[in-house]
């Protein structure tokens, strides 16, 4: 008995997965057709393939990333549907953390200005270390009064960039900062820091650096980023990201085309879009602070692979910011330690009167 075939269209309607995502699942091996026109390349699917392409679509709605479908959909069903309520409560998890950030982002747009005059300053830690694999270490990392910073060089020029980087910001830390001035004073430094990096990678294509920093005002951080370095915020035992990644995986994400998830194994997931040039400003924003904030810069080689729930435990039970630099970074290199890893930890506190 001849087997009844379906065009991608027909196909398409009776399972709710439109012809792009057939055709990107071919391509993945997640779901191919049972027949291809040797002539004109067009694709045909076998009624019985419904029931997985069901299932396909349905998992796809639930959010759940195509590696992991492909998993679910070769296991028998008893155990199929174990690894969904596994995924599933994995979200209600990561849900639950989305929901603490919208009600701190709340509280921060709707707080009334402080009323207060506690003198705050800074308790700080930094440190850098090569890794396990690489054969130099091209971040750099800083910490003073004012300044925390941490840059993350690439190419053969990648030590001399990330190190002029942040020796160009340095004079900040003990600048007079101007009142209501401070990201006008920062984004010109930034500029001094561009040029910086020009001249030490001496017109290098292949070579520069990302920075990410914090410049202290007494009250408030002024951030500046561009890269891939991360600034975190540990506050009230929550751990909020503060920074966005300028990378194509990140990009990605936004547009829906990726899930964080798949972001973590993409082949693409170094590829930056932003790094430090005069082509490419960077971010730059106020950060209010509030005593018993604790404040993370990292580079890459920290966040690629120590996940953020771990991040947020090392920050938060270590006593002091130079133990919490030396965990996080000890969590790095328990995990591989791929990539050089920097970290610089500051904690907002009360001042003497």
């Amino acid at each position: 008995m001849r087997e009844t075939m379906l065009t991608i269209g027909a196909f398409s309607k009776a399972c709710r997965l439109s012809p792009k995502a057939l055709r990107l699942y071919d391509e993945l091996e997640l779901l191919k057709p049972r027949r291809v026109d040797p002539d004109t390349g067009y694709r045909y699917y076998a009624v019985d393939q419904l029931e997985r392409a069901r299932l396909v679509a349905w998992l796809r709605r639930l959010g759940m990333p195509l590696s992991r479908i492909r998993q679910v959909c070769a296991l028998p069903p008893a155990d199929a549907a174990h690894a969904i309520r596994a995924y599933w409560a994995q979200v209600e998890v990561e849900t639950a953390v989305r929901r603490d950030l919208a009600a701190f982002l709340v509280d921060q747009l709707v707080a009334a200005p402080r009323k207060d005059t506690t003198m705050l300053e800074l308790r700080y830690a930094a440190h850098s270390d090569r890794g396990r694999t690489r054969p130099a270490n091209q971040d750099t990392a800083y910490a003073g009064t004012r300044l925390l910073a941490v840059a993350d060089g690439f190419g053969p020029a990648g030590v001399p960039a990330s190190s002029a980087a942040v020796e160009a910001l340095r004079f900040l830390d003990t600048a007079e900062l101007p009142a209501g001035d401070v990201l006008n004073l920062l984004e010109e430094a930034v500029r001094g820091a561009t040029e910086a990096v020009r001249d030490a990678v001496d017109g290098a294509d292949d070579a520069g650096t990302t920075l990410t920093a914090l410049l202290w005002t007494g009250s408030r951080l002024a951030l500046v980023h561009i890269g891939d370095c991360r600034a975190y915020l540990l506050r009230d035992g929550a751990l909020f990201r503060v920074t966005e990644d300028h990378t194509l995986v990140q990009s990605l994400i936004d547009e829906g085309r990726l899930t964080p998830e798949e972001a973590t194994s993409h082949p693409q997931r170094s590829l930056l879009l932003k790094t430090l040039s005069p082509a490419t400003p960077p971010d730059l924003r106020l950060q209010d602070a509030e005593p018993g904030d604790r404040y993370l810069l990292c580079s890459d080689g920290l966040s690629t692979v120590v996940r953020d729930a771990r991040i947020r435990h090392l920050l938060a039970a270590a006593p002091s910011p130079d133990t919490a630099v030396h965990a996080l970074i000890d969590a790095a290199n328990e995990a591989g330690g791929p990539d050089n890893v920097s970290c610089v930890v500051a904690d907002v506190v009360e001042g003497a009167a």
